[in-house]
């Protein structure tokens, strides 16, 4: 055992690939040789790990990811109510501006800070809320990927780029992807689903491979993001960043974050049972087995921690699940039927229907209105969580008081309705789908933001000289991984925390160098 993997780490790697689902690694396990199953192999894997909570998107998932808390501590309820601000405009590029404004508390990258304050931190990702959310208000650099096709920040963070920034964006590797092919990694045999479902890809022509990124230049850097090659992108300048940065050359913890979307904006477009999510995991699994070997050829392996999640998972397109088994059913619930409903309750109590507003599965009724009309607010939110609990495909509709009377210990649903928002949250109903359905309107995509299974469900894996590798069956939460990251690195989280040390992934005392 050498000394220095006695003591703290020197870089803890957080690794999320968006929208990533646990039982990919059992159906595809067998396949994958790089980075992946060099985690799932040697690492502890939790796959009975959930986000505990019922809006599951990519900015409240990322938020608790080193946080320790549920989005109604993190204050991020939603990816509508995420970074997007005109008050911390991009630097460089166009597109909306960014900034944690809305995310309250610590995170690790706080606590490290306290400890030591020459802890220093890069976080990076396609997506600005999935490199901004997960190390909170802090500070450190932070960077995402334009509409431009280059990596930006914004002033909330610096006036200008980093020199280093500007020389890898000049390489111009978006660009230089136009008309480039995806293919399949291995032979067409070695998948097993189907490449011609008509469901996929909005209903267009695009559904089998060879999939082309578009012929103009320009174009392809916007498009970028929706091909595999973004997420290499990506770890490569994530390396780069950490050379330039000296991360993790001690004494003190330092933190490489890392979120990959790519397999996100594959999912949406074919669906968790596709050919071309298959394709993008084996593809994630060789860029992050060469990611790997590039950290550890510059890094002391023994001085290094890795925790691998997702923010979310995924449901199945309905009508591929309607189709293949008719006992199951699903389908797609109108949200305007929703709130064609509580309207009508409303209007047979004589309020005005703009009390009325809703967003993401909630409903809020100016209860001000209410009561001026000598109405019980939840009198009426009751009527109306009645009413539509009856619409079709909706599983449950619930108002407060009915998530506080629920079993929370074996009702999954109300219980991550509780852990989203606070109990001061203006929301008078809690609509939740039954399994496999989805809410209609906007693109045909599988879709994810539910409180049931699929979506709330993903790994949780550790890797390195502190963590005792094995199967863990036990359920775990994504809330748990930051007192867990806590405890290796030897520091003490600055506020109560939902989740738990996963000591079962622990080793002490922790042994020798990497395997």
């Amino acid at each position: 055992m050498s000394a220095v993997s006695a003591a703290a780490p020197t870089l803890i790697v957080m690794i999320t690939v968006d929208q990533l689902r646990p039982d990919y690694f059992n159906r595809w396990g067998k396949q994958l040789t790089g980075g992946l199953a060099r985690l799932y192999q040697h690492g502890a894997f939790y796959g009975n790990a959930y986000q505990d909570h019922a809006i599951t998107e990519t900015a409240p998932g990322h938020s608790v990811i080193l946080a320790g808390r549920y989005p109604r501590s993190t204050g991020i309820f939603a990816n509508i109510y995420g970074v997007n601000t005109d008050s911390a405009p991009l630097i460089g590029s166009r597109g909306i501006g960014a900034s944690p404004f809305r995310f309250k508390g610590t995170t690790l990258i706080d606590w490290l800070v306290a400890k030591d304050s020459r802890t220093r931190v890069l976080s990076v990702s396609r997506k600005d809320r999935g490199a901004i959310l997960p190390i909170g208000k802090s500070k450190q650099p932070v960077f995402w990927f334009s509409p431009e096709g280059s990596f930006t920040t914004s002033r909330y963070y610096a006036d200008t780029l980093p020199a280093w920034v500007n020389a890898f964006n000049a390489r111009g590797m978006p660009r230089r992807a136009a008309g480039r092919a995806w293919e399949l990694l291995l032979p067409a045999s070695e998948y097993a689903e189907v490449d011609s479902v008509p469901w996929e890809n909005g209903h267009t022509r695009d559904i089998v491979f060879p999939h082309f990124g578009p012929a103009d230049s320009a174009t392809a850097a916007m498009a970028y993001g929706n091909f595999p090659w973004m997420d290499e992108l990506t770890l490569d300048f994530a390396l780069e960043g950490m050379r330039v940065m000296n991360l993790g050359r001690g004494p003190q913890t330092d933190i490489l974050n890392i979120s990959l979307s790519t397999l996100d904006a594959v999912g949406h477009r074919y669906g968790p049972d596709s050919r071309e999510v298959h394709d993008m995991l084996l593809r994630i699994d060789r860029y992050l087995g060469a990611f790997f070997q590039a950290l550890y050829a510059e890094r002391d392996s023994a001085t290094i921690v890795i925790a691998l999640t997702s923010d979310h998972g995924v449901n199945p397109y309905p009508e591929i699940v309607s189709r293949h088994d008719r006992n199951r059913g699903a389908g797609r619930v109108a949200i305007m039927d929703v709130v064609a409903v509580a309207m009508e309750a409303l209007s047979t109590s004589r309020v005005d229907t703009s009390a009325l507003r809703w967003a993401e599965g909630m409903l809020f009724v100016d209860r001000s209105a209410l009561e001026s009309a000598k109405l019980q607010p939840d009198v009426v939110a009751g009527r109306m969580a009645a009413a539509i609990a009856k619409i079709p495909g909706v599983g449950r509709a619930d108002t407060w008081k009915t998530l506080m009377r629920a079993d929370t210990v074996h009702e999954a649903v109300p219980r991550r309705w509780l852990h989203m928002v606070p109990p001061t949250y203006p929301v008078d109903v809690f609509v939740s789908l039954r399994p496999f359905w989805d809410w209609e309107g906007g693109p045909p995509i599988a879709n994810h933001g539910s409180p049931n299974d699929y979506d709330a469900r993903v790994p949780v894996i550790f890797y390195g000289p502190w963590i005792k590798a094995g199967q863990h069956p036990e359920m775990v939460r994504v809330v748990d991984i930051a007192p867990t990251l806590a405890a290796v690195a030897g520091v003490r989280p600055s506020e109560a925390l939902d989740g738990k040390v996963l000591s079962g992934a622990l080793l002490r005392p922790p042994p020798g160098k990497d395997r």
